[in-house]
């Protein structure tokens, strides 16, 4: 790791609120009532329920969607014993993942014991408190002890994640590889490097999918578990060792069907997959570096089915793909543990996930023309399929009920995906499917701003990450001590002093005939171009930059002005828009128009209005508009109402594909309730998803509103109707805001054919 990604890294944990995560309460509490409800006298009430009722603690306390992430420390990812302290930030990370993708509330727990029984007794005493346990990075063969007996002893679900996440991902892979190159698990030879937890876990799953006991070879770093070995042998290794005269992982693999990586990096040397078997199957899962790299396998052996724990390479087999879905699944059917059927039904519910067809959303994420097409290249989905939340689930609780483990199994499993569906709306992952486009064909974007510190650290991150080649103007001189201390390399930027650039006489000649007719000489076209601004949409208008971002040290007019009177609006678009996204904890809104049109007609609403549904469909959410006034459907007659309503008008005529509805109020168009009771013939039901005010300052105050008071979080402002990519940052945004609209940019201008 770089020294400066060393100090982001440490930024990240210790900037602001130390640590990733927090606890907020679920109810209100903002008045007298509110805290009387809350505490005391009023939680007697649920407290003497609960004693009359044990069951009842899931009805009144959040035990239910609670899970303890629980370490020693003794096995940290590849950091080995580091201790409880030094791995709380992987607990931490653990429970940040378990919130984003299954909406599950974690409390990490750090124990500062190596001995197993204080560990127990300890996770034991606990159980009252939570709904599930997540064993993590316990070191073995102590993990293996740890959770067979905590099993034993608690009515809650306990799983360690290090041996079944891995176990139950790579199932679903191999399953799908078995199926791709005809073979039958029941007749394949399968040679494992590693004996550690995670090995033990897949070959305990592998055996249940079918695999013989007496076609598996497991090695660790003395070579092969063969019986009558003493050396460094467990009751576990005993179990499965091998009758044979094979001794080394090399002699192992010749021959064999499938190699499942779960030891330590370039173990693994070409000669060896050379020796396996037709259209060999190699799991090689070590991290951060693999047994044998991806590039290296696929030379040795052309046929060779790979799978790596990496998302560079095809076939990642990554853990949140597993323990954030199957807990969900067990907790909503408040199952007794993790039995392997339970484990062995979120296998197979992965493995036919991939065979079914990727929907436009998955691809759109992942960018470029992709194409996921089950076979050698696509054996389990994505990480970021969101399809994983709505399959999982379901699989592991009917296989707690079909095994008698759920004590409240699910009555209606359509009614219990639907559900689930809703959890997707809060995802705060959104940019991520725009990172993932923009990385497959990054364009060149300018920054105005080249001087200003933030600009630099956020080109470092476009740059590491291969979002965008960053366009900088600013002279080399200011610039060259911010690039070295940041650690940039000057040759992955393009640096421009506008005042010595060779395209600068071309850009004024232009210039200057975009706006003859508007009073300007060329005299004064070298005067105007001095600003940077208007160099860097003259830029983008010659070709030479694919987009442009600028805002952070200038008022918004005084960077739009340059782009409307240089790059202009799309054909077909007679006025830009301007709309933010923000991001609830249970729902998605966009607003417009935000930023440009004071007062716009219902002609302008009905054009924003289009323009928005566009930007909602660009980050995967399908457009149900609603046109914002004080008046719901005519109850008010009003000049302004009556615009809002022929705006309506228009865009069903021009647009019938589009859900719009209005004139209505915004809180008719967001809550249910108002809607069902007083216009339950209404095409929006409470469930807009894009809000179209009457007017700029009804627009801009609103989304200010539920930015800074609603706890969203705001992804904009988006500029709409642009012939060529320009988004106007607000002054003084953070670094991330930026490489969000950058990465925005890059995306629009491949849409634009740039």
């Amino acid at each position: 790791m770089a020294d400066n990604d060393h100090d982001d890294a440490l930024e990240y944990h210790s900037g602001g609120r130390p640590g990733k995560t927090e606890v907020v309460p679920t109810k209100p509490t903002a008045t007298q009532r509110d805290l009387a409800l809350a505490y005391t006298p009023g939680v007697a009430k649920p407290c003497l329920e609960i004693a009359r009722e044990p069951g009842d603690v899931y009805k009144y306390t959040n035990k239910g969607n609670l899970v303890a992430v629980i370490s020693n420390g003794t096995a940290v990812l590849g950091l080995g014993n580091i201790g409880p302290a030094a791995g709380k930030p992987v607990m931490e990370g653990k429970a940040v993942l378990f919130k984003r993708f299954a909406d599950i509330d974690v409390f990490d727990l750090e124990l500062d014991t190596h001995d197993t029984e204080a560990f127990i007794n300890a996770v034991r005493i606990m159980e009252p408190t939570f709904g599930g346990i997540n064993l993590e990075d316990i070191a073995a063969p102590e993990c293996f002890e740890i959770e067979e007996r905590l099993k034993a002893v608690m009515k809650i679900p306990v799983f360690h994640d290090d041996q079944h996440g891995t176990a139950i991902i790579s199932a679903a892979a191999l399953k799908n590889a078995l199926e791709v190159v005809g073979k039958k698990i029941e007749e394949v030879r399968i040679v494992i490097s590693g004996a550690g937890a995670a090995a033990m876990a897949c070959l305990r799953l592998y055996i249940k999918m079918g695999l013989r006991k007496e076609n598996v070879i497991l090695t660790d770093s003395k070579g092969v578990i063969f019986k009558g070995r003493t050396i460094d042998m467990t009751p576990y290794k005993e179990e499965f060792a091998a009758e044979t005269s094979r001794r080394t992982l090399t002699e192992a693999l010749v021959g064999a069907d499938v190699l499942v990586g779960l030891s330590i990096g370039g173990i693994v040397k070409p000669h060896m997959i050379q020796s396996m078997a037709k259209d060999p199957i190699v799991f090689a899962m070590a991290n951060p570096d693999p047994e044998i790299p991806y590039d290296d396998a696929v030379a040795a052996r052309p046929d060779v089915i790979m799978a790596t724990g990496r998302s560079d390479y095809p076939n990642q087999v990554n853990n949140v793909l597993g323990f954030p879905f199957i807990f969900r699944g067990a907790l909503d059917c408040r199952a007794t543990t993790i039995n392997d059927e339970m484990k062995l039904a979120a296998s197979l519910a992965l493995a036919e996930l991939a065979k079914e067809e990727v929907p436009d959303a998955v691809l759109r994420a992942y960018g470029g023309g992709a194409k996921f097409t089950f076979g050698r290249h696509y054996l389990i989905p994505k990480p970021f399929d969101s399809r994983v939340l709505l399959n999982v689930p379901v699989a592991v609780a009917r296989a707690a009920a079909e095994s008698g483990v759920a004590q409240e199994p699910i009555t209606d499993y359509d009614a219990y995906r639907r559900r689930l569906e809703q959890l997707l709306g809060r995802a705060r992952g959104m940019m991520h499917g725009v990172y993932d486009r923009a990385k497959r064909d990054p364009k060149r974007i300018v920054f105005p701003e080249g001087d200003q510190e933030k600009i630099i650290r956020a080109a470092k991150i476009l740059i590491d990450e291969g979002l965008a080649h960053p366009i900088l103007l600013v002279k080399r001189e200011v610039v060259a001590p911010l690039l070295e201390k940041h650690h940039i390399d000057e040759s992955k930027v393009t640096i421009i002093d506008i005042e010595h650039c060779e395209q600068l006489d071309q850009y004024v000649r232009r210039f200057a005939e975009i706006r003859r007719r508007h009073g300007i000489t060329v005299a004064d076209a070298y005067r105007i171009l001095n600003s940077r601004n208007y160099f860097a949409m003259m830029m983008v208008e010659a070709g030479d930059a694919d987009g442009v971002i600028a805002g952070l040290r200038t008022y918004y007019p005084a960077t739009i002005k340059p782009a409307l009177q240089i790059v202009k609006t799309r054909p077909g678009v007679k006025r830009v828009s301007g709309a933010y996204l923000l991001m609830f904890k249970s729902r998605m809104l966009i607003l417009a128009d935000t930023t440009v049109t004071i007062e716009p007609s219902a002609e302008d609403l009905a054009e924003i209005a289009i323009l928005t549904a566009e930007t909602a469909r660009r980050f995967n959410i399908e457009p149900r508009i609603a046109m914002i006034s004080f008046s719901n459907f005519g109850s008010t007659k009003h000049p302004d109402a009556e615009k809002a309503a022929r705006a309506v008008a228009i865009v069903k005529q021009l647009r019938p594909d589009l859900i719009i509805e209005g004139e209505m109020q915004a809180d008719a168009a967001v809550e249910p309730g108002i809607a069902h009771a007083d216009y339950p013939w209404s095409a929006i039901q409470g469930d807009a998803n894009v809000l179209i005010f009457p007017s700029l300052d009804a627009a801009n105050a609103a989304y200010k509103l539920l930015w800074r008071l609603g706890g969203a979080e705001a992804i904009g402002p988006i500029l709409q109707g642009m012939a060529k990519p320009v988004h106007v940052l607000q002054r003084g945004v953070d670094v991330s805001d930026i490489v969000n609209m950058a990465a925005i940019a890059v995306v629009d201008a491949q849409e634009a054919g740039s």
